[in-house]
């Protein structure tokens, strides 16, 4: 790699995720911390990388990635020794784009209609069909092994074991048995363990630091 890779980051986001994934990874990285509290986002500077002020975005070279799912997708074949990655040839590779997509496409917009307590949209006009259908099918994929993609950890179990994870805490998620126990599995990872530390003590001097500056 002769570019580095740079994170656009905050404690607690969707960026934690990310940034397991590089752990895993054992990518060189730097990150680029925002204190959303402060409004960090917000400024021309960094609407000047992601017009949207959302984390996490990547920085690469001349390369900007935002959305999450293109950024693990895209980090994951950056470092394809790794092997969290099944190559464009591997069997997998099809599925593995699959779970990606699902949890963009189906699994966020049925969360965020069921947190926000809005009725389903018909069924011919929902992206993700139902609320029940997306969680029973990410059970039964879950049922098949250790890993969304069977016994094989790739790239897409970072971005699960996270939402699941945060889905669960705020009560959303189904308790199922075969999302538990891949929520445990997934949170005793060294990678998991060092980042959620790491965010526990950014997410305090964050606080602090909007604390002293009258916005908390």
């Amino acid at each position: 790699m002769a570019d580095q890779v740079e994170l656009f980051y905050a404690p607690q986001t969707r960026a934690t995720g990310v940034r397991v994934l590089l752990e895993e990874l054992g990518a060189p990285y730097k990150l680029n911390v925002l204190n959303l509290k402060l409004g960090e986002n917000r400024t021309p500077r960094y609407l000047a990388v992601n017009p949207a002020g959302k984390v996490p975005a990547l920085r690469v070279g001349e390369a900007v990635i935002t959305e999450q799912v293109a950024i693990y997708i895209y980090l994951a074949d950056l470092f394809p020794e790794k092997g969290l990655t099944p190559s464009l040839d591997d069997p997998l590779r099809g599925p593995y784009l699959r779970w990606f997509v699902h949890m963009a496409s189906c699994f966020e917009p049925a969360l965020i209609d069921r947190a926000l307590k809005r009725e389903e949209p018909p069924h011919s006009m929902s992206a993700y069909g139902s609320f029940d259908t997306v969680m029973e099918s990410m059970r039964a994929q879950l049922a098949k092994g250790p890993f969304v993609l069977g016994e094989r950890m790739t790239a897409v179990d970072v971005l699960w074991g996270m939402g699941l994870r945060w889905g669960t805490m705020f009560g959303i998620v189904p308790e199922f048995e075969e999302f538990t126990a891949y929520i445990e599995r997934f949170a005793e990872r060294p990678s998991v363990v060092k980042v959620l530390q790491e965010d526990q003590n950014m997410a305090r001097e964050q606080e602090d630091a909007a604390v002293q500056a009258g916005v908390a």
